[in-house]
């Protein structure tokens, strides 16, 4: 981190979409779309932006991918906004090669997995913090990601965890409302440790009871709805909420479900910013893109809920 970059957030709070990694082909990054998404996510107001998490498909793209994504995006955000880096990766040493690239490159933060693939209990994940943690050069959001083959940290693991200097926060994609309430609690003595929601049908429900913002995937489509969310749970306009949370809802149940297959959210947001002219609709492999009718169908839900690249056009 150059010695001008602005000090990380404590709490991070508002918006990070996490962003989706526009691909050419197989491995080969969209430049030309990449640029159009970034200045369009940030058009929207976000707070942050995310790159190299589970809707960038990170783990399906080459350490020389991820590192180019990582050098185009600080470049072109150029400390507008906080820019997160996700280390999702089974060796340890390619992880703390992308931190120091990230670093470098003048991202302000990294966002942590639990090691997956080789089963952990909740003591080896604590001594797995507590020995890559102090090599990291940025702050530490952990990540729990509990429908992947990787262990969620327990709360009182993360209680632990919050002990170390660098780690500020957690992202939470469980979906799991007891355990983020309990959470919530059990981080009550440390409010600039930032808790922030994933799934984003949870995120105004969250952020009224004291969330910090969301990480929300549909953000890279509609940013500025999600801000709008947030922004009006933050005040406690439960009205305003209630109505954003509509349209938020509306888009799960149609765009964002015209897959039931597992990766099929992934695929029409894609689908959706391609139809828009932001960027290709490649998806990493082993996963396709839409084909024809698919793509139609995504076409015609973003005419009916009146979605262009300027936004919405009306109130779902």
């Amino acid at each position: 981190m150059s010695p001008d970059a602005p000090a990380f957030p404590r709490p991070l709070q508002g918006i990070v979409p996490p962003m989706v990694t526009p691909l050419l082909e197989a491995d080969t990054l969209d430049p030309v779309g990449l640029e159009r998404l970034v200045e369009h996510i940030l058009a929207g107001g976000v707070h942050g932006l995310f790159i190299l998490g589970t809707v960038g498909e990170a783990p399906a793209l080459s350490h020389r991918a991820r590192h180019d994504l990582v050098e185009r995006v600080c470049a072109q955000v150029h400390r507008r906004v906080p820019v997160l880096v996700g280390l999702i990766d089974t060796s340890v040493i390619e992880a703390l090669n992308l931190a120091r690239q990230a670093a470098a490159a003048g991202a302000d933060g990294l966002v942590l997995t639990a090691p997956y693939y080789y089963p952990a209990s909740q003591a080896d994940l604590l001594a797995y913090l507590r020995c890559v943690v102090p090599q990291l050069p940025l702050p530490v959001l952990l990540y729990n990601i509990p429908d992947r083959p990787a262990p969620v940290f327990d709360v009182e693991t993360v209680k632990a965890a919050s002990d170390m200097p660098n780690i500020v926060g957690l992202k939470d994609s469980s979906a799991n409302m007891i355990y983020f309430r309990q959470l919530q609690s059990a981080m009550e003595d440390q409010p600039d440790f930032s808790l922030l929601m994933g799934p984003e049908m949870l995120l105004a429900e969250a952020v009224l009871l004291g969330a910090h913002g969301g990480v929300s995937g549909g953000a890279n489509l509609l940013p500025r709805l999600y801000v709008d969310l947030y922004e009006a749970a933050h005040r406690r306009d439960i009205a305003q909420a209630q109505a954003l949370h509509k349209t938020v809802m509306k888009l799960k149940a149609t765009l964002f479900n015209v897959s039931r297959e597992r990766s099929g959210f992934l695929r029409a947001l894609k689908c959706a910013l391609s139809c828009l002219g932001i960027c290709s609709d490649f998806v990493a492999e082993p996963f396709r893109r839409f084909d024809e009718p698919n793509r139609q169908r995504v076409q015609q839900y973003l005419t009916e809920l009146g979605i262009t690249k300027n936004g919405l056009t009306r109130t779902t």
